[in-house]
């Protein structure tokens, strides 16, 4: 396979912040901050701040309003957005090449300075509670928490990224900027950019904005969770469908096996339509309208899951053809023929997503952040075409045992 991507570099301040840039000739450049804080890395009493601190570095910093960090990019028609998960923390810019400066001027500025007014807190508070509530509203997307939250019980990976309406209305400036103060140090962040830029010009004004930010210790209070004890729960809701989710706990980001387990879920219940679990509960049997299966690693773990909904009296049809299909995944080797089709499919959907500039900055960001090294697509492709049969059949035994899985139905 053709090498797919220009060559990265990559140089590290003095203030320890890890600083990766990839070449592009593309007239847009990304770039941004990758924080290894998530919803994980929050004290008891912090529940939902990981992602409430994501909104407030919009709302002010020492020497702008929210009305100025809002209007900074988009004035020269370019783009500043956030999002927060269960690890980290990610802002980053859009913007034609020319406005670089403005760009990481102004993430510096939110990230490292931000003052998180009591008044924009108590407002913004409101703007988070009305998001938490439509997604109550949306059982289709409220099982996800609900399962991870079962299968992590007990354990910060289980929160809800959003955290509780009656913990957010006691958040103060001080938390706030206590939590930035324990985990927002340069040594626990990556500054990511691809785009057509001057690297060495890209340092010096990162260490002339940063010249202020010292060193920091972080604090962090990560810890691994608990023995995973399968659980079945049935949960009452008044919807008209019944939503279901399947799963367990799975590779963490570091271990070999997770690249067995990304095929298998490709094959299993990815994005094609010609998925085996597509195929056996919508085209044969109409009995759903989605299915998927999805797997998410963490530094220390990961989560594995299935999720379709149907109408209520099919949960046990839907439920019975899916372990067949589990079944059939642990006791059937693939033939050459299945195995070189599943690897073409999912290298070609790698590919054509990494067309996207903008996934593939927040990617290499997440990468480097975890890694601390590049990992393209040639790594990626590579990796899965070693893939044997045989590792196959040894990942879809370890994962897809029944007694292995827990269950969570809405009905």
């Amino acid at each position: 396979m053709k090498k797919l991507i220009m060559e990265q570099t990559a140089q590290t301040l003095s203030n320890g912040l890890r600083v990766i840039y990839r070449p592009s000739l593309s007239d847009v450049t990304y770039c941004g901050f990758a924080v290894d804080a998530g919803t994980r890395d929050e004290a008891e009493n912090e529940q939902g701040m990981a992602h409430f601190v994501e909104h407030l570095i919009f709302k002010g910093t020492q020497k702008r309003k929210a009305w100025h960090i809002l209007n900074r990019m988009e004035a020269v028609g370019g783009d500043l957005n956030a999002y927060t998960n269960k690890e980290e923390m990610v802002v980053y810019s859009a913007f034609l090449t020319d406005d670089l400066p403005r760009a990481v001027e102004l993430l510096v500025d939110i990230v490292f300075r931000s003052t998180f007014p009591q008044r924009e807190i108590e407002r913004e508070t409101e703007v988070i509670i009305d998001e938490i509530q439509s997604y109550e509203d949306n059982p289709s997307e409220l099982i996800f928490d609900d399962f991870e939250d079962m299968i992590f019980r007990g354990h910060p990976l289980g929160r809800n990224i959003l955290g509780q309406p009656e913990q957010l209305r006691k958040f103060r400036t001080s938390d706030a900027l206590s939590f930035t103060k324990r985990l927002y140090q340069p040594s626990n962040m990556v500054f990511f950019v691809q785009g057509k830029v001057d690297f060495k010009r890209l340092i010096a004004l990162l260490e002339k904005l940063m010249a202020d930010i010292p060193v920091g210790e972080v604090k962090a209070l990560r810890t691994p969770p608990p023995l995973y004890v399968p659980e079945h729960l049935t949960v009452p809701k008044d919807t008209h469908q019944a939503h279901v989710m399947l799963g367990s706990r799975a590779y963490n980001a570091y271990d070999d096996k997770r690249t067995a387990l990304y095929l298998l879920n490709n094959i299993l219940g990815g994005p094609g339509m010609n998925s085996r679990l597509n195929v056996s509960l919508r085209e044969r049997r109409g009995l759903v309208y989605n299915v998927e299966s999805n797997l998410t690693s963490y530094t220390d773990t990961g989560a594995f899951c299935i999720y379709f909904g149907t109408d209520p009296e099919d949960v046990d049809t839907c439920l019975n053809l899916t372990y067949k299909e589990l079944k059939r995944m642990r006791d059937v080797k693939m033939t050459t023929l299945q195995l070189d089709a599943a690897k073409k499919q999912l290298t070609g959907q790698i590919c054509v997503a990494s067309d996207n500039f903008e996934n593939n900055a927040l990617s290499m960001a997440k990468t480097f952040l975890h890694y601390n090294k590049f990992e393209d697509l040639q790594v990626v492709c590579e990796r899965i075409e070693a893939l044997t049969a045989d590792n196959l059949l040894e990942v879809a035994n370890e994962m897809f045992a029944e007694e292995y899985l827990s269950t969570l139905i809405y009905k």
